[in-house]
C-alpha cells in the first residue's frame, strides 16, 4: 500500500536532494532525536524523529545508503546528547581546550558507526519495520559491550522520566528502546495514513498507565536506617589545587559533624580524600572523629606497588578501613590507555597502568557487609552506566552504593543523564541506590528508580535520607540482556524471511 500524506512527502524531498543536503537535514533530525534526553526531557520529539528516519530508511535503495543514513543522523544525536563531553577538556583551557571540538567531533563520528551499522544490517536482512528495530536493537545492545562498552544516551533513555521507567525492570534499557522505536515505526505509519499505525500506537498508550499503577511503592518505612549525603562542590578546575584542598576537606569534615541527630552511614563521593590510602590513617581518624564514630564511606586513591586504584573504602569507629573496593570498570583514555601495558612489553612504558600510568582495574564486581544497614554494591562514577556489571555481582545486595565526581561533565547535560542512568539501573535491579557526587546530583533513589531525597547540582551541603528497601529480584536482574538479543535476532530473521518471501513473488 503507498505511503501518502505529508510525511510521506515530506520524506520524497528529503530524497531529492543533494548528498550533503541529505546528511545535513539527517544530522539535524539527529539531534531532534536527542532532545528527549536529560535534561531537556522531551521524549515525543525523539519518537517524532526516529520516525521520520523511518521514513527515509524505507527509501533507502540498499544496505550501503541505509548506512551512510545512519550514519549521518546517527552523528548529529550524539553531538548533542554527548555535548559534555568537552568539558573535560576545559578544565585546563590553555593547555586542553584545543582538543574539544575534535573530541566532540571524533566520538560523535564513531559512535554513529553503531547507527550506521544498525540500519545497514537492517536492510540489507530486509528492510522494514522487522529490520528496522531489530537492527538498531541488536547494535545498541552491541554499544554497551564491545571496545569495554558505551551504553550512554540509548534512545530508551528518554523513557526514563515516565511512568514507562517500571518496564525496565523485565527488558531492561533495551526494552525502553524497543519501545521507542516500536512506538516511532507505529507513529510513521499512522501519519502516512494506515489504520494499523493508530492501532498500534494505541495499544502502546496503554503501557503509560499500566506502568504508573504496576510501579511497586518503595517508600522506606519508620525503621529505615538514615544515611547522610555529603555533597562538597567541589569545582574539577579547583578541586585540587594547593591551596583549596584543605578547605574542601574541612568542608566535609564539618558536614558530617553537622546537626544534632547522628546518621547511620555517611558518604562522602568519589576522590573526596586528598590523602592515599596508604598514608591515609591519621587523616581517617579525623574523618571518624567529625562523623562521631559513625561509619563513613570515602573515596580516595590508593597505590600497590606502582599501580594506581580509584578506591572505596569503608572507614569505622577510630579510622579502621573495613571494606576496600576498586573500580574496575574503567574509562578509557580518561583513565588508563588501551593496551598501555602491551606497549610496555615493547619499551614503551608512558601510558602503562602496571607502572603508574593512570589506573588500574580492581578484581571486579564485590559485595561489601554494611553491618545493619546491609549488603551493598559499590560502584564508582561511570561503572553505574553498566547494568552487566551489577549482574556480575557475587550475589544479591540489599542496596547499591555509588560515588562519583560529576564535575567533569559540567553544568548542563552530563550530571542529569549521569543521574537518570542511576535511576534505570534501580528499577531495572529492584534496588535502591545511594548516589553521592562530589558537585551534585546527589540523591537518595528507591528500589522503583524514583529519586526521594537530592541535593542540587552546583550547591555544597549534605541532606540525611531514609534508605528504602529492596525489592524481590526483577525479572532483568535475572536473565539480563538475554530476552531482548533473542528478540532482536528474531526480528532480523523475520525481516530476511519477509525479503525472501516478498522476491518470490516477483
Amino acid at each position: 500500500m503507498p505511503e501518502t500524506g505529508r510525511a510521506a512527502a515530506l520524506i520524497d524531498r528529503v530524497a531529492g536532494l543533494s548528498w550533503r543536503g541529505r546528511v545535513l537535514v539527517l544530522g539535524a533530525l539527529g539531534a531532534v532525536a536527542a532532545l528527549g534526553q536529560a535534561p531537556v526531557g522531551a521524549w515525543p520529539l525523539s519518537i517524532l524523529a526516529f520516525a521520520l528516519l523511518y521514513g527515509v530508511f524505507l527509501r533507502a535503495a540498499g544496505g550501503r545508503q541505509a548506512a551512510w543514513i545512519g550514519w549521518a543522523f546517527g552523528t548529529g544525536y550524539f553531538l548533542l546528547s554527548l555535548n559534555w563531553i568537552i568539558e573535560p577538556f576545559l578544565v585546563d583551557v590553555a593547555r586542553h581546550g584545543w582538543m574539544a571540538p575534535f573530541a566532540l567531533l571524533g566520538l560523535s563520528g564513531g559512535l554513529a558507526l553503531f547507527a550506521a551499522a544498525a540500519l545497514g544490517l537492517g536492510r540489507s536482512l530486509g528492510g522494514g519495520a522487522l529490520g528496522f528495530v531489530g537492527g538498531l536493537g541488536l547494535v545498541e545492545l552491541a554499544r554497551g559491550y564491545v571496545l569495554t562498552g558505551f551504553p550512554w544516551a540509548q534512545p530508551g533513555h528518554v523513557l526514563i522520566d515516565t511512568p514507562l521507567l517500571h518496564w525496565a525492570s523485565y527488558l531492561g534499557s533495551l526494552g525502553l528502546t524497543a519501545l521507542v522505536l516500536l512506538a516511532a515505526v507505529a507513529l510513521w505509519m499512522a501519519l502516512t495514513g494506515a489504520r494499523a499505525g493508530f492501532a498500534a500506537l494505541g495499544a502502546m498508550a496503554l503501557l503509560w498507565p499500566l506502568g504508573a499503577m504496576l510501579t511497586p511503592d518503595a517508600g522506606a518505612g519508620p525503621e529505615a536506617a538514615i544515611v547522610r549525603l555529603i555533597q562538597p562542590n567541589a569545582p574539577q578546575h579547583e578541586k585540587w589545587d594547593p591551596e583549596k584542598i584543605q578547605g574542601f576537606f574541612d568542608r566535609q569534615l564539618a558536614f558530617s559533624a553537622a546537626g544534632e541527630g547522628r546518621p547511620d552511614l555517611i558518604v562522602w563521593p568519589e576522590t573526596a580524600v586528598p590523602v592515599m590510602l596508604e598514608n591515609a590513617a591519621r587523616t581517617l581518624e579525623v574523618i571518624s572523629d567529625a562523623a562521631g564514630g559513625v561509619p563513613v564511606v570515602v573515596g580516595l586513591q590508593r597505590r600497590e606497588e606502582l599501580r594506581l586504584f580509584n578506591t572505596l573504602a569503608l572507614v569505622e569507629a577510630g579510622g579502621s578501613v573495613a571494606a576496600v573496593y576498586d573500580k574496575h570498570h574503567l574509562v578509557p583514555f580518561g583513565e588508563y590507555m588501551p593496551y598501555g601495558d602491551v606497549l610496555a612489553q615493547w619499551g614503551i612504558h608512558g601510558m602503562a597502568s602496571k607502572d603508574g600510568q593512570g589506573f588500574s582495574s580492581g578484581p571486579g564486581a564485590q559485595v561489601i557487609e554494611m553491618g545493619a544497614l546491609g549488603r551493598a554494591l559499590p560502584l564508582i562514577c561511570y561503572e553505574g552506566v553498566f547494568a552487566q556489571d551489577l549482574r556480575a555481582a557475587p550475589g544479591r545486595a540489599d542496596f547499591i552504593l555509588l560515588i562519583t565526581n560529576d564535575a567533569w561533565f559540567g553544568k548542563f547535560s552530563g550530571p542529569y543523564q549521569h543521574l537518570a542512568q542511576a535511576r534505570l539501573r534501580s528499577a531495572e535491579f529492584g534496588l535502591p541506590m545511594i548516589r553521592v557526587a562530589n558537585t551534585g546530583v546527589s540523591a537518595m533513589i528507591d528500589a522503583a528508580g524514583r529519586v526521594t531525597e537530592s541535593l542540587p547540582l552546583g550547591e555544597a551541603g549534605w541532606r540525611d535520607a531514609a534508605l528504602p528497601p529492596p525489592l524481590p529480584p526483577t525479572v532483568y536482574a535475572r536473565l539480563g540482556d538475554a530476552p531482548m538479543l533473542a528478540i532482536f535476532l528474531v526480528l532480523l530473521g523475520l525481516s530476511r524471511l519477509d525479503h525472501r518471501r516478498r522476491a518470490a513473488r516477483i
